[in-house]
């Protein structure tokens, strides 16, 4: 791994709880050493010897040019370049590291307990290293390839920063609960436990979440009043679309870089 941050430490340490890697077969090449799970080797550039089976780079993309010419050389005889970059597609990074098959990948961080998504751009790559990028991702949760690079970056923007949307949305729900007479600790386990819940009720139930919040709602009842406001032609919807939105539009931005 080039790069191992927040996003790759999660991803590293669900492979090696799933057994997927041996925490001794990773090389980690950081600017710092950083805490990572067992046995896993730091350094600041890739070790010698016989090629990595697959590299994987988790670098902030404006870094992309630089790291490249400390490393393509090593990097050129791995089969596999699995980038985690917001931005450069595979052609961009076929250019920076000539030589392995480039798969632009999209994960989000509850990868680290194997609830997470992974979307996957790679155009027309070889079967046996879309089945090797498959092995690599089959753990971390949910895995969606697209040939389209505006459907793969819409994809992201959805899986990548949802997560973060989640979480605020779940303290702003216990921010509404303290506003209407609830003590902060209170209001924070009750919002989280309520999401919780619900997540696994969408999941379980075969009903569309539209459906499950109707069927919540009575005619005319406290539910119901609150939905009235969250569908509002100003309310959630439009709020979301706006966000997400902005998501891809700072992306294409980035990719453009």
């Amino acid at each position: 791994m080039i790069g191992c941050g927040n996003m790759g430490s999660a991803m590293l340490r669900r492979w090696i709880e799933s057994g997927t890697v041996a925490a001794g077969d990773v090389d980690v090449v950081n600017r710092g050493d950083r805490m990572l799970p067992g046995n896993v080797r730091q350094a600041r550039v890739l070790p010698d010897g016989p090629p990595p089976d697959a590299v994987v780079l988790g670098i902030k993309p404006q870094q992309l040019d630089e790291v490249a010419l400390l490393h393509r050389d090593r990097v050129r005889h791995a089969p596999l370049l699995v980038s985690m970059l917001a931005g450069p597609d595979p052609a961009r990074l076929s250019a920076a590291f000539p030589g392995p098959v480039a798969v632009q990948t999209m994960p989000n961080l509850p990868v680290e307990l194997g609830r997470g998504v992974v979307a996957i751009h790679a155009p027309a790559i070889p079967d046996d290293a879309r089945a090797a990028v498959d092995r690599l991702m089959a753990p971390l949760g949910l895995v969606e390839w697209f040939e389209d690079s505006v459907r793969f970056a819409a994809a992201g923007a959805l899986s990548g920063c949802g997560p973060a949307f989640l979480f605020r949305f779940i303290d702003a729900l216990a921010a509404g609960g303290v506003a209407t007479g609830l003590d902060p600790d209170r209001a924070a386990a009750i919002a989280l436990a309520t999401v919780e819940g619900a997540a696994a009720m969408v999941v379980a139930d075969d009903r569309s979440p539209a459906a499950l919040a109707d069927a919540v709602a009575s005619p005319g009842g406290m539910t119901r009043a609150g939905l009235n406001i969250l569908d509002e032609p100003d309310g959630l919807r439009p709020l979301l679309e706006h966000t997400l939105r902005a998501v891809a539009a700072r992306g294409a931005q980035m990719a453009g870089g």
